[in-house]
């Protein structure tokens, strides 16, 4: 639900929105009341048009369906590679940004639609629980990847004190022992109206724009257009096709499990 909001929250201020969506149970589409029949694989395959699968959940909000696609990056062949360049470039309207929904049960442990990305953000629920997966998943990426640098989104809190302290510790472990550097990227607080919303299958800043959780949206959609990109970096789909591909190609499932 949470990139479902933040899809929203970003094209409410005008820009075209791309999710890319590696989850069968829980998606994106679902979280807007839309089914997702077919997969990014059916578009490689050359099975299904690019105009089949991608759904129009929103205004500019835009959710391609890839959980079956990217589980299968790493065995791609030439022509399979060539069908994924000609999707992107199918795809009819301008891209302003894209969002990476990645799955937590990638069976290599992290997607590489996560890394393709400029900017990594790991949503960490404030218990002690999840703040050790937090930390052991950012080590486990920076070792096998050298992927040095994260964003930290610290969710069900009660007080933006509370976040900027669980933040503060995951960082402050992670630069000690030299895995990775992260940079805060804000709080969502503890807020039933956005459990509600999203049984409604609707974003929170539609049906509650004043509650809590869709001031935090917006808040974290204001910062998210303002970091910038990495240096030589100049962003686009075509571009983040070409990482995506490059990365697919070095996937080492023994290294991501070291």
């Amino acid at each position: 639900m949470f990139v479902a909001n933040l899809a929203t929250l970003l094209a409410r201020q005008g820009k075209q929105v791309l999710v890319l969506d590696e989850n069968t149970k829980g998606n994106v589409s679902a979280s807007f009341g839309a089914v997702a029949c077919y997969d990014l694989l059916d578009v490689i395959n050359r099975e299904r048009s690019v105009s089949d699968v991608l759904l129009s959940v929103a205004p500019g909000v835009r959710v391609l369906p890839a959980a079956q696609a990217v589980r299968k990056l790493g065995k791609f062949g030439f022509r399979q590679q060539e069908a994924l360049h000609e999707c992107f470039r199918g795809i009819d309207r301008p891209v302003d940004v894209i969002l990476v929904d990645a799955s937590d049960e990638h069976p290599l442990g992290f997607s590489p639609l996560g890394l393709a990305s400029h900017d990594t953000i790991v949503v960490v629920p404030a218990t002690s629980a999840a703040i050790t997966e937090c930390y052991a998943l950012i080590k486990k990426v920076a070792l096998a990847y050298a992927h040095k640098r994260f964003r930290i989104l610290v969710n069900k809190v009660r007080t933006p004190r509370e976040a900027k302290s669980i933040y503060e510790t995951i960082a402050r472990v992670a630069r000690t022992r030299g895995v990775a550097t992260l940079d805060y990227a804000g709080f969502m607080p503890q807020d039933p109206r956005l459990v509600q919303a999203a049984k409604l299958c609707q974003p929170v800043s539609a049906l509650f724009p004043e509650s809590p959780s869709a001031k935090a949206f917006q808040q974290i959609g204001a910062d998210l257009l303002e970091w910038p990109c990495p240096e030589n970096n100049l962003g686009g789909v075509e571009q983040f096709v070409q990482q995506l591909l490059h990365l697919s190609q070095h996937i080492d499932p023994v290294a991501i499990y070291a």
